[in-house]
């Protein structure tokens, strides 16, 4: 069991002092490129939105599509090398993207395929190899130092995209080539800690585990992710009529609140079963998606406060459930099927992440008690099917064997 917070032991856990670099560049560059890669469609190629949206849905579609192939690379071992891969795979989208010429959809739709590929072929890769380097509740808390850590860095990112914005398309173009380099950057450093697994070492440990009731229920959990970016700036713009700075600061305490308290919740809850606090996670989020309804019934005035203020609990849910959620899959799969385990469980994140925005859009269009009522009555059933699922394979929580640095 974790109970302190060690920021050495933490980046040792975490792959090491190299690696944790190559984190924070890699999301500085993602920060500087991922929310306004729509406007750098629209703005710098000069496509329509619809276009240059469903272009990018595409690219995040078909890259799931490589999603099982990734699993098993890493079930043959590898380890820093995929992480590598994956942000090499969005060096390429960033060279095409800052090459791409204007009116022309199919080189940014290229642009973002291999974006797309990188970003979902990350998680699973990263997470494999913390779990090779750590063990336990150390690997629990190194994840969330991971999740902390990036969050810093995509802020940090979406700040300096925000001047570029102001610098005119030279600068927006700059800024995509600048997020190349980066990418670039943190490859070579992520490929040079060298970590790889040795699953033929590794003794047999049954059968990966279907895990059907929570890669089902993590497709609800996600849509926690985009509360922020999406539901919250509809509610509060369309519904209550409050001033855009209203949105920006909630996604601004959203980030700061994931970077300060991610460790120190995980490392708390560290004492209860993974699944448990999973669950804990969803009645969190349940709640506060109930908060938001009621918020928005206060009206002009003082709607948007009690918006900004439910939006805090929203973040405390997801923050429980970003730190239990990836922590259960490694503990649950046996070591030589870790890779396809994972890919598997980001899968059902990217799925989730996919149709969120259309999802939650067409239920605000029905009206807050549509839009809250059913994600709080999906996560409550989510986090239900969670507890209730039988544990297929034991809990791999102590070691495993065979992995390391070599």
């Amino acid at each position: 069991m974790t109970t302190k917070i060690r920021p050495r032991a933490l980046v040792r856990a975490s792959g090491g002092p190299r690696y944790a670099v190559a984190l924070a560049v890699d999301a500085l560059g993602t920060g500087l490129l991922r929310p306004f890669l729509l406007l750098y469609g629209v703005l710098v190629l000069g496509l329509s939105a619809p276009v240059t949206g469903l272009a990018m849905t595409a690219g995040v579609v078909v890259a799931l599509v490589a999603m099982p192939a990734v699993g098993r690379w890493l079930d043959r071992g590898a380890r820093s090398t995929v992480v590598a891969a994956s942000m090499l795979v969005r060096v390429v989208g960033a060279a095409l993207l800052v090459a791409a010429p204007a009116g022309y959809v199919w080189p940014f739709a290229a642009a973002a395929l291999f974006l797309g590929l990188g970003n979902q072929a990350w998680p699973a890769a990263h997470a494999a190899l913390v779990a090779t380097v750590a063990h336990g509740r150390e690997r629990d808390a190194a994840l969330a130092g991971a999740r902390a850590l990036r969050n810093a860095g995509l802020g940090a990112g979406a700040l300096l995209a925000t001047a570029c914005l102001a610098g005119g398309t030279a600068a927006v173009q700059a800024s995509a080539a600048f997020t190349g380099l980066a990418y670039l950057v943190a490859a070579i450093l992520a490929w040079s800690v060298h970590v790889r697994a040795q699953p033929a070492d590794t003794p047999a440990a049954g059968p990966a585990p279907r895990m059907r009731a929570l890669l089902a229920a993590n497709v609800v959990y996600v849509f926690c992710l985009n509360v922020p970016e999406i539901a919250l700036p509809l509610v509060l713009v369309t519904r209550l009529h409050a001033s855009p700075v209203w949105s920006a600061a909630t996604f601004v305490a959203n980030t700061v609140l994931v970077v300060v308290l991610q460790v120190p919740v995980t490392v708390l809850l560290s004492r209860f079963p993974r699944r448990t606090v999973l669950a804990f996670g969803g009645v969190v989020l349940a709640v506060s998606y109930l908060g938001f309804l009621g918020a928005t019934s206060l009206g002009d005035g003082w709607g948007a406060p009690a918006v900004a203020a439910v939006a805090v609990v929203c973040t405390v849910g997801e923050i429980v459930y970003a730190g239990s959620a990836t922590a259960l899959v490694t503990a649950l799969a046996p070591a030589q099927v870790l890779g396809r385990a994972l890919a598997r469980f980001q899968l059902s994140t990217g799925f989730g992440l996919a149709v969120s925005p259309a999802v939650i859009t067409a239920l605000a269009a029905r009206g807050p008690a549509a839009l809250w009522g059913s994600l709080a009555a999906a996560t409550l059933v989510s986090a239900s099917a969670v507890v209730s699922e039988k544990q297929r394979s034991n809990p791999v929580s102590h070691s495993r064997p065979g992995g390391g640095r070599r």
